[in-house]
């Protein structure tokens, strides 16, 4: 019986030990700063069922150091705060329009999920010395050249919509917003930029949280449309 609870014992503290490892490895990998790597515990991630490796000084010396931010990636940040802000004037609309519960339930999903974003771009630029975006830069004549913009006159038209109508007209538009941050993600990489790690963490994030609203987002206007 005690061989038994030993062993169990083992297997448990091997597993936390190599949990430990795996997490290490991946702040290391995904880190912002290389000026950080030297001072801190390297765990290289070892074959699966294997632990880890920590590597000596001299080890992390000759590894590279991890692509820096280009203008694309500030340009994208820039951009994407403004196209988020836009959306949340959207979802600012529902609470006196909406008839549908469902809407106002997605409408406050995508309001949480943006302004988290544009929290977390906020912070990117700042730490980096780029321009932080005012929270109107998107009224600045630029709308245009981002995908998925709504035009003032579309704006307007949903601020004049009540009830059912303004709930497909919602959807509608929240469909064409969220496609163009996704070309908008597409532009970043066809401009060479997302190899700094954290910038391209962050697109794939956008890219997936999107394409999931999307989804839901179509799945409720064919409900609504009957």
């Amino acid at each position: 019986m005690f061989s038994s609870r030993r062993r169990v014992l083992t297997a448990v503290a091997i597993a936390a030990v190599t949990a430990v490892a795996a997490l290490v490895a991946v702040l290391q990998l995904t880190g912002d700063r290389p000026d950080e790597r030297a001072a801190t515990r390297v765990v290289q991630p070892g074959a699966p069922g294997q632990a880890g490796r920590t590597l000596s000084a001299a080890e992390q010396a000759q590894l590279p150091p991890p692509p820096a931010h280009t203008a694309a990636d500030t340009q994208f940040m820039q951009r994407m705060i403004a196209h988020h802000a836009q959306a949340l004037e959207m979802t600012a609309l529902v609470p006196d329009r909406a008839e549908s519960r469902e809407v106002s339930l997605l409408a406050q999903r995508i309001e949480t999920s943006q302004r988290d974003e544009i929290a977390q771009m906020q912070r990117w630029l700042t730490e980096r010395g780029e321009q932080v975006p005012g929270p109107h830069a998107h009224h600045a004549g630029h709308d245009a050249a981002m995908p998925g913009m709504l035009t003032p006159e579309q704006l307007g038209q949903l601020g004049r919509a009540r009830g059912a109508e303004f709930d497909r007209l919602f959807l509608d538009l929240m469909i064409r917003h969220h496609n163009g941050a996704l070309t908008m993600v597409e532009q970043l990489y066809a401009a060479g930029g997302g190899l700094e790690p954290a910038s391209d963490r962050f697109a794939r994030e956008v890219n997936a949280d999107q394409a999931i609203e999307i989804k839901s987002l179509q799945e409720l206007l064919a409900k609504l449309s009957g």
